[in-house]
């Protein structure tokens, strides 16, 4: 499919990409996988090649550039080459925590924080979730209670993505627990506060070099310098940022089912059965046929999306119908992918196997698919 969305510096940034991605992602994926974590240097090179926050400001460090295309083209190469933990980590840092450092930190903030995120020695993490809080953001527990000139947060947060490798975490809080929505702030957590504690790294069914763990805080004093934003506008500022993250994510499932679906094609040619390829049959033509045709109209879908975004044009229902949509395949191309390499897919050594373990996450986490289907549903006036 021939795409319009990209002009020659977009393809010239996106060779840069490739490059990256195939000397410094590739050659050490395995190994990070098998630790649990990505080595923090590799923020460090991809922030040298200009690959971490394009939208900040050059005089900080930035790209100066705000146009979510390079975003795009980071996540589909890292995405694209089956390294799905480590595009998470960068993703997460790049489209989903950079936009509210972008949005509402104050100038001395943005001296502070910018550059280093830019440069890939500060990586970033957001706090949300809580033990047993589910989707009811509103009804979180960790509190944020100001004594003078500090914020003291008390609480716990669960399944927070780059956790242990994080040096700045966004963290939603209750700074009047006495209201639900206009309560919540959002309160910048720094590396070494005191009270300040990170749990294990949590075993999960995919995405193994993506250090998942548990939050602690213990009368943390987080000065007040250190709020985004208004007080008690948090909710609003988590909101307002939903459309980029679930157009990330939509982004991300195209391509993860995009090397999927290669992977099982790869196969389907090699493998032979009753003396012919398997792909030769019909069955498999036609599977591979379906999903090749569900991602071309995914990623036609995807495009347009971020076309819109481009222009404030992307509402929320759409970017929750990109979301759902495209992770949902993600996991579907994965699994008829894993059918189609029979016992062979089951095997941890073969790749189709690690893209079907990755793909189960996605349509849970950044808000689950039964969320988005509830959010389209309220758009359309029954």
């Amino acid at each position: 499919m021939t795409r319009t969305l990209f002009n020659e510096e977009h393809e010239q940034f996106r060779a840069t990409v490739k490059r990256f991605v195939a000397n410094e992602v590739v050659p050490g994926f395995d190994k990070w996988e098998q630790e649990g974590i990505i080595d923090r240097g590799l923020f460090v090179k991809a922030g040298e090649l200009g690959l971490l926050g394009m939208a900040v400001p050059e005089d900080l460090g930035g790209g100066g550039v705000d146009d979510f295309r390079y975003n795009a083209i980071v996540n589909e190469e890292l995405y694209g080459a089956g390294c799905n933990g480590v595009g998470l980590g960068i993703a997460l840092h790049n489209d989903i925590v950079l936009p509210y450092f972008l949005a509402y930190s104050t100038d001395e903030q943005r001296e502070r924080w910018l550059p280093g995120i830019a440069s890939g020695e500060l990586i970033t993490a957001v706090a949300m979730s809580e033990p047993g809080m589910g989707s009811d953001l509103a009804s979180m527990s960790t509190t944020a209670i100001r004594h003078g000139d500090t914020y003291v947060v008390n609480g716990a947060k669960s399944f927070i993505t780059n956790g242990i490798n994080a040096d700045l975490v966004v963290t939603a809080v209750k700074t009047d627990p006495s209201e639900r929505h206009r309560g919540i702030s959002l309160v910048v957590v720094e590396r070494g506060m005191e009270g300040f504690e990170r749990g294990r790294n949590l075993e999960k069914l995919g995405l193994h070099s993506q250090d998942t763990i548990e939050l602690f805080f213990d009368d943390v004093a987080v000065p007040v310098e250190n709020l985004l934003g208004t007080e008690g506008q948090g909710f609003v500022q988590l909101v307002s940022n939903l459309p980029q993250e679930r157009l990330s994510m939509a982004v991300s499932g195209v391509a993860a089912a995009r090397y999927a679906l290669g992977l099982t094609l790869d196969y389907c040619r090699q493998r032979t059965a009753f003396g012919q390829p398997i792909g030769s049959f019909q069955n498999s033509r036609f599977v591979l046929a379906e999903l090749a045709t569900q991602v071309e109209v995914a990623a036609a879908f995807v495009d347009a999306c971020i076309a819109d975004f481009l222009t404030g044009a992307l509402t929320p229902e759409r970017a929750a119908m990109a979301k759902w949509w495209c992770t949902e395949l993600q996991q579907r191309v994965a699994d008829r992918g894993l059918q189609l390499h029979g016992g062979y897919g089951y095997m941890s050594e073969y790749p189709i196997s690690r893209a079907y373990a990755d793909a189960r996450v996605t349509s849970i986490y950044g808000g689950t698919t039964e969320i988005m289907k509830e959010i389209i549903g309220r758009s359309l006036d029954l």
